[in-house]
């Protein structure tokens, strides 16, 4: 018999339920199981469930429909499992990324029965591992109308701050040729390495922009993150390859993003490795505006990606919001203040009731 998650314990004893039941990503079954079993129990949901996400929807015909999403993998445990409480803190795997939003969010689904809008829980697999695994993402091709909404919330680690939309992200390879030749007759070849050096002094005088988009300030980047070339020890080198990471704030579409970046290195071979849309934030909408009053602070961009942008690509805006530092997502001693696990449930539930 799978564990049976208790609905009705405080949201921090919840999290530790949560990370003691490890989900590596890959293996949420036996966790997606229970969840989908609680929810189940609850009479005033609609429950769903693709492979190991599971989908859950109040119908109370309200104006505004509003989702709540976190995903139930973590990265591997590293010698962090079972948790410990120690002075208000909960250590372990999974307490920050992201189980601690994970257990906001079903208290919430179970205890919010009548909200002031429709809410759909999502709690979905394969978050921490390649894109083409992403339950959100299986879930938004697959079943697109689980996720119409017109305000959605994240639940990432944000230390319980409202961080809106997020930085898009491309990475192209700048490509480089020469001559291959034995490197004791240096001068019959042409070194590719070497003809990458123009290619870093352009990333070194760049001056990233930053872009204000509905009124939150976001932090552009451009980067090598790699560089490849040669074959052997003797070998002059033919090729050479720089890696290169472009963080574009999300007033910019993909193609733009990446016609910006070859404009940086006309000239060169840029061939496009791999792309992620940026998300808007949707800060101007009512709801959104709504949220940002009913939980508090100051809100601010997310400079990372996150799956706030597969929610913008349904035309859905986002935030993200949740507890735990997001510097202590994945650390060996990941740990959340139990105290902003019950801020975030105390706020995110005057807002459904508002």
């Amino acid at each position: 018999m799978g564990i049976v998650l208790d609905l009705d314990l405080p949201a921090p004893a919840l999290t530790a339920q949560l990370c003691d039941l490890a989900s590596p990503s890959g293996e949420e079954g036996p966790l997606a199981d229970a969840v989908e079993a609680a929810l189940r129990s609850l009479g005033h949901l609609t429950v769903h469930r693709d492979g190991d996400t599971v989908v859950a929807r109040t119908a109370l015909g309200r104006p505004a429909r509003v989702v709540l999403a976190g995903h139930l993998d973590t990265v591997p445990v590293a010698a962090n499992l079972p948790t410990r409480l120690d002075d208000g803190v909960l250590w372990g795997r999974g307490t920050v990324d992201m189980k601690g939003g994970v257990a906001v969010g079903l208290r919430l689904a179970a205890h919010v029965p009548a909200p002031a809008s429709d809410v759909t829980y999502v709690f979905y697999d394969n978050e921490e591992v390649e894109a083409e695994r992403n339950g959100l993402g299986r879930v938004g091709r697959q079943h697109p109308d689980w996720l119409a909404a017109d305000f959605a919330v994240l639940m990432e680690p944000t230390s319980a701050a409202v961080e809106g939309g997020c930085n898009g992200t491309l990475r192209v390879a700048v490509q480089l040729t020469g001559t291959a030749a034995h490197s004791a007759r240096w001068w019959r070849g042409s070194n590719a390495i070497h003809a990458a050096g123009p290619v870093l002094q352009r990333l070194a005088d760049y001056q990233p922009a930053t872009v204000t988009v509905d009124g939150l300030d976001y932090r552009e980047g451009l980067n090598a993150v790699g560089i490849s070339g040669g074959i052997a020890g003797n070998v002059i080198p033919d090729r050479c390859e720089v890696t290169v990471n472009y963080r574009f704030a999300p007033e910019k579409t993909e193609a733009e993003a990446l016609h910006h970046v070859r404009q940086v290195f006309d000239g060169y071979d840029v061939r496009l490795l791999d792309t992620a849309p940026g998300a808007r934030p949707g800060l101007d909408r009512p709801v959104a505006a709504a949220f940002v009053a009913a939980v508090g602070g100051e809100p601010r961009a997310k400079v990372g990606w996150t799956d706030v942008a597969r929610f913008d690509a349904l035309g859905v805006p986002a935030v993200n919001y949740g507890p735990g530092d997001p510097q202590l997502a994945h650390a060996d001693d990941e740990r959340v203040h139990v105290a902003e696990i019950e801020a975030c449930e105390a706020r995110l539930r005057a807002w459904l009731a508002a």
